[in-house]
């Protein structure tokens, strides 16, 4: 009997560990292909909470790469202006708006920013993250434990790499920016 409570509780441990595992897993759809990201909730729990709130309603579908520098990292999650499909839709102010949610308070982290790691934008003010995120290209370990970490591109990442860059003299400014096809749980 003890045998089988043990099989049966640790068979209940594997389900719910690939649930939490399941759930922590997105799907980036570009042009050129998925991108599938871990995020990392046990480090930043209110980042990862807001990326999936308006990633799964939708909210990131149709959003710009507004600022995109070779080397360095692709940024978009401008859901006030930077949507292509939507009413507010500026290119000249993408990078400048967020969601209409508070913003976060920073929760940083010792993770580092490597290739394929996802960390929120924000302004000056550490707490002032909102809904903009970047990928980066390579590793920037001047911005570790400057900017909070919250995720990590696990396949696709050579579809990332062929995100169209921005303007080198113009802070990686992009005109006629590739955008987010769409953005949710896996």
């Amino acid at each position: 009997m003890n045998k089988i409570l043990f099989s049966f509780f640790i068979i209940i441990l594997l389900f719910n560990n690939q649930l939490y595992a399941k759930e922590n897993i997105m799907i980036l759809k570009l042009k050129d292909g998925d991108v599938k990201i871990e995020l990392f909730p046990d480090v930043a729990p209110q980042h990862v909470n807001r990326i999936k709130e308006l990633a799964n309603s939708g909210k990131y579908d149709g959003v710009v790469f507004h600022r995109v520098i070779e080397g360095f990292m692709a940024q978009t999650g401008d859901v006030k202006f930077g949507n292509v499909d939507g009413d507010n839709y500026d290119l000249r102010r993408a990078g400048m708006g967020g969601s209409d949610l508070p913003d976060l308070k920073s929760e940083f982290n010792n993770l580092p920013h490597e290739r394929g790691t996802l960390s929120m934008a924000r302004s000056a003010d550490p707490n002032s993250a909102n809904s903009q995120f970047f990928i980066c290209f390579d590793a920037a370990p001047f911005l570790d434990r400057q900017y909070t970490v919250f995720g990590k591109v696990i396949s696709g990442m050579e579809f990332v790499d062929k995100i169209k860059r921005g303007d080198s003299n113009n802070n990686g400014a992009v005109t006629d920016p590739d955008k987010i096809v769409s953005f949710k749980s896996e």
